[in-house]
């Protein structure tokens, strides 16, 4: 079986954390993501306390943090909001690496093809500042496959000064916006550290849809051996933002998973 680690983002679920932490143990998770944006764990609101309590809830339950999910909701690539985004995602970096994490992931933005285009120029300088200062923590900022195809993404992060922005890849953001989910492992190869295990199809009216894993048009078997050629050992966190039963279709998920996995 391929030593990919599944898990779950916590919040998908619906609990209060303290219970989504236990049943997400219960449906074979080895880890959890959790958001810590405007919410009791948001940087500006935590506390020390409950910091102690996520990490014992943690240890109690057998789980890893795979990753906090920082995203502040204005991206970097308008000048008017660059430097909000920056001073929000500094100290999510801080809170990853008390909680024993590396990874935050975020959406940093639509990347322009100009590269001359302001809003290239300012997500650009966004990004080497905030990987330098993820950096000197030992940490990454992973931003979300989706808005853009895997090949200018590439592009963009080749131009930047630091190697602590990364990747969280999203087979299913990748499908619903017609890119290539496999071909983007590849081309995103130096760059993945994360991904979100979520599915999703495109009707025949073009309208794109999330549905439960292993019920869309997500390739899991050549996706998931894409990964492991290029050598990811990290998190497969199952994403179901629809749906009325999360724990059920986040249940199903890791066991669908679990299953592909155990065929690689």
């Amino acid at each position: 079986m391929a030593q990919l680690k599944l898990g779950v983002i916590a919040d998908n679920l619906r609990l209060p954390l303290f219970e989504a932490l236990p049943a997400a143990a219960r449906m074979g998770a080895e880890g959890v993501q959790i958001w810590c944006v405007n919410n009791e764990l948001d940087p500006e609101r935590t506390t020390p306390q409950l910091k102690r309590q996520v990490l014992d809830a943690l240890c109690e339950n057998n789980l890893q943090l795979s990753a906090l999910c920082g995203d502040a909701g204005r991206g970097f690539t308008q000048e008017d909001s660059a430097r909000w985004s920056i001073d929000r995602t500094k100290p999510m970096l801080e809170l990853a690496r008390e909680l024993g994490t590396t990874v935050v992931t975020t959406h940093i933005g639509v990347i322009s093809e100009d590269r001359q285009a302001p809003e290239w120029k300012t997500l650009q300088r966004a990004m080497n500042e905030i990987g330098a200062f993820a950096e000197s923590l030992g940490v990454f900022l992973a931003t979300e496959t989706g808005p853009e195809e895997p090949r200018l993404m590439r592009e963009f992060f080749e131009t930047l000064d630091t190697r602590s922005i990364k990747i969280n890849y999203d087979p299913a953001n990748l499908l619903m916006g017609r890119f290539d989910v496999v071909g983007g492992v590849r081309e995103l190869r130096d760059y993945i550290v994360h991904t979100h295990a979520k599915d999703g199809l495109v009707g025949p009216d073009g309208k794109p849809t999330e549905v439960p894993v292993g019920q869309g048009q997500v390739p899991w078997d050549a996706y998931l051996r894409a990964l492991v050629d290029i050598g990811f050992d990290g998190f497969l966190a199952v994403e179901r933002e629809g749906g009325e039963d999360r724990v059920g279709d986040s249940a199903a998920a890791i066991k669908f998973l679990r299953g592909a996995l155990a065929k690689l």
